[in-house]
């Protein structure tokens, strides 16, 4: 089959990451796999899948992705390929309306998350049944992603499923630490957070943590994004600059993983956390929100804290660095867990929709 992806970018985030992992190992099922971005802007995961031999076609770097000359450029791309599979808003919609014009492939879709913000304008929801009507497949990446959504269209049909999304295990327990930034923090309990700076997740309330522990805490955060400023002003506001570390966006995440004491992911909702699977796969401790998307994967085998409470945040980062029998506990339900979200599974089934 000839099989393309859309997605809005290549910038950092759970959905992005998984183009990098997911489309070769489609690829290596025989299928023709190519990739179509609304904002091509060059970033790591887009290098990573040029080297990995994917052809990807770009519509523009920068601007809104909203722009609607991008209906125009999908029809004359959907119609040479079988099946076309979005991810995110505005490909969702846009390929919809595109597939009116160019109705011959099949389409499917990924919703990445538990909930999001045109759920809640009033309206909007006649908007997306008619959308989502368009698709073949609406694959949901956890339970609680599919129940929400079938809450929201009234949708009972078949069409709905789930599918996992996976992330490469070995890849993140078998990872070496970086020395030289171990040593630098050779004194220190070091934690780490995995994230883009955006709306749905909240950095805020893990500074806010830090600022109930001792001085020899110290706290890593790996990504980018919107709100990366203002974090960085709390940060200094409240005299924690020099415990508090913005990498960027980086490429050796599970390196980084295997440096930290503990890995966290603070957060508003998720739909299925790939940071949070990929945290509780590195052998360290994993403390995470209790909120939708989270809670389904962590509950019973990592750390779940109530959201936005930094003080019993900041208790279990303090417990799970120092009592070692507990520590210990939790990285092995932590790895155990972590079989069930293997990328080979996910691209598996992934063809196995493809294929029916």
């Amino acid at each position: 089959m000839r099989i393309l992806h859309v997605i809005t970018s290549l910038r950092t985030g759970g959905a992005e990451k998984l183009m990098v992992d997911l489309l070769p190992r489609l690829h290596d099922f025989g299928h023709d796999v190519e990739l179509c971005l609304f904002d091509g802007i060059r970033s790591p995961f887009y290098e990573e899948l040029e080297k990995q031999g994917v052809k990807i076609h770009s519509f523009q770097t920068g601007g809104s992705v909203y722009n609607p000359l991008h209906i125009f450029r999908l029809i004359s791309l959907i119609k040479q390929f079988d099946v076309v599979h979005t991810h995110n808003t505005a490909p969702q919609l846009f390929v919809a309306l595109a597939h009116i014009v160019s109705p011959k492939c099949f389409l499917f879709t990924t919703e990445h998350n538990t909930t999001n913000r045109r759920r809640n304008i009033k309206g909007l929801v006649y908007i997306d049944k008619w959308m989502y009507s368009q698709y073949k497949k609406i694959i949901c990446i956890s339970d609680q992603a599919e129940a929400n959504l079938r809450s929201y269209l009234h949708n009972s049909s078949d069409k709905i499923c789930t599918v996992y999304n996976g992330v490469d295990i070995q890849k993140y327990m078998n990872a070496e630490p970086i020395f030289e930034l171990r040593e630098k923090y050779k004194d220190c309990h070091l934690g780490i957070m995995v994230a883009g700076f955006r709306e749905q997740k909240d950095q805020k309330t893990l500074i806010r943590a830090y600022n109930c522990l001792p001085e020899n805490y110290h706290l890593l955060f790996a990504g980018s994004g919107i709100l990366e400023e203002e974090c960085k002003q709390l940060t200094k506001k409240l005299g924690l600059a020099s415990r508090i570390h913005f990498l960027g966006n980086r490429t050796d995440i599970p390196q980084l993983l295997h440096t930290a004491d503990i890995v966290i992911m603070s957060s508003h909702y998720e739909g299925l956390s790939l940071s949070s699977i990929e945290g509780m796969a590195c052998g360290k401790p994993f403390i995470a929100s209790d909120v939708d998307g989270l809670r389904e994967i962590v509950q019973g085998f990592g750390i779940l804290v109530p959201h936005e409470d930094e003080k019993t945040l900041a208790n279990e980062i303090q417990k799970a660095c120092t009592d070692m029998s507990y520590r210990e506990k939790i990285i092995s339900l932590c790895q155990e867990k972590t079989k069930s979200y293997d990328i080979s599974l996910m691209a598996k089934n992934y063809n196995l929709l493809y294929t029916e």
